[in-house]
């Protein structure tokens, strides 16, 4: 039998079972058996077979509202707001609806909720800071919906488009702006240490002291969460040394947040005492006092992008590129100073 010719009477009865159980895999419905949606998808799948697509004369697609999926790790967050916002831009204008999901903090999709994509057969699905098994992204790719990785958790998928910034050079302007001030004890405060833009921005840091000649303490380089009582917990810890750092880069804007209170507690003014350095140049950085010296990572250009490359996608255009990673840079503000004699 060719491949990609198939019927779904044909597929139904290669593997025994009726044509309107295929249907149901199809189009994602949850009443079926897993053993049976298996032996269904493994069919689909060496039959290279593709749902049609209905079409009006005039070509565009019948199957309902155009909607882009976007599922966030987390999103209660200014964060997620930037990318959110940043998608908007884009799926609004083209009259797209944007569908947000979050996994509560889990970095991958239940099979749940890859049932209800697949009901609901969006243009694309945006996933932030998670990924998909290979189950998963077959199942989405049997139904011919395009996902992009954005801010990937993990090394990037060669065959999946993924959307991020130059991590590591946020790193080592951060830590090198640091340096030419005159700190030599700079600590760093970062995310989980399995997230790939963690490990990248820590690699910034320290080679931005290996190129200045200034060795970097294990003992200052601290992993916890992007949040702000990762942030507060650990400033604590590092300000109660007799040797605390004169400035600490912390891997987000919400790291930062939890170590200037703890600063404050610590009876230490910014940049008097500690200087401090933030990551990802949220709004509400240059409101701060004093303002917040941050990275900016363009988060709303990269929520636009992705976007862009899944309606491309999804009207059959292949990707220019399969890792897009925009560039970062240093806004300085007045949270650093050069240190002061202690």
């Amino acid at each position: 039998m060719a491949k990609g010719r198939s019927t779904i009477a044909e597929i139904a009865a290669e593997v025994g079972v009726s044509a309107p159980t295929v249907s149901k895999v199809l189009n994602g419905r949850p009443d079926v058996s897993e053993a049976t949606r298996l032996r269904i998808e493994a069919a689909l799948s060496a039959h290279e077979y593709r749902k049609p697509v209905a079409t009006r004369a005039d070509g565009a697609r019948t199957t309902g509202p155009r909607l882009l999926d976007v599922v966030f790790h987390e999103s209660d967050n200014l964060w997620a707001l930037e990318i959110i916002s940043g998608v908007e831009r884009v799926a609004g204008p083209a009259r797209i609806g944007v569908v947000l999901s979050e996994l509560g903090g889990s970095h991958r999709p239940t099979q749940e909720w890859i049932d209800d994509v697949m009901a609901r057969r969006p243009l694309g699905v945006l996933l932030v800071l998670s990924d998909l098994d290979p189950t998963q992204r077959h199942q989405l790719s049997s139904r011919s919906i395009p996902f992009v990785v954005l801010d990937t958790q993990g090394k990037p998928p060669t065959d999946v488009p993924t959307v991020g910034s130059n991590n590591w050079n946020g790193g080592l302007v951060a830590t090198q702006h640091l340096l030419d001030l005159g700190h030599t004890r700079i600590a760093v405060v970062m995310g989980p240490a399995d997230v790939l833009c963690s490990r990248a921005r820590v690699d910034g840091f320290r080679s931005a002291h290996d190129s200045a000649g200034v060795p970097w303490h294990p003992a200052m380089v601290r992993w916890g969460g992007f949040d702000a009582a990762s942030g507060y917990q650990h400033a604590l810890d590092l300000l109660s040394r007799p040797d605390r750092p004169t400035a600490i880069f912390a891997g987000s804007d919400y790291i930062a947040f939890g170590i200037a209170r703890a600063a404050r507690e610590c009876g230490l003014r910014i940049p008097d005492d500690l200087s401090l350095v933030g990551y990802d140049n949220l709004p509400i950085t240059e409101w701060l006092n004093p303002p917040l010296t941050t990275v900016n990572q363009p988060l709303r250009e990269m929520g636009g992008l992705a976007a862009r490359m899944l309606i491309a996608s999804a009207d059959g255009q292949p990707p220019t590129s399969m890792r897009m990673d925009l560039m970062t840079e240093l806004v300085i503000r007045e949270s650093t100073a050069a240190p002061a004699t202690i």
